[in-house]
């Protein structure tokens, strides 16, 4: 379990032991508070943060529901880079 700023994230998935929590501090801002999940991938020694929703979410689009994750993985991101995945524990 991930504390950050008064939410709770259980990491759900953890490519090549990417997370880094002092990072993911950094980066994490108020825009990422509404999100189910936040993504973090790695390319280049940087990190990255993209929110996604639960497909049952009322605010879920194609480009942000985490069912299309792989999707995003590939088109999106670095071939075989790093990246996790953190579930918003509520």
């Amino acid at each position: 379990m991930i504390n950050v700023k008064e939410f709770n994230y259980e990491i759900i998935k953890n490519e090549k032991d990417s997370f880094n929590k002092e990072e993911f501090e950094q980066l994490f801002t108020d825009y990422f508070y509404d999100y189910d999940y936040i993504v973090g991938d790695i390319a280049y020694g940087k990190l990255r943060l993209k929110g996604f929703y639960d497909e049952n979410n009322s605010k879920v689009k194609d480009i942000n529901n985490i069912k299309f994750l792989d999707n995003y993985i590939d088109t999106y991101c670095a071939y075989g880079c790093k990246y996790f995945v953190l579930k918003r524990v509520k």
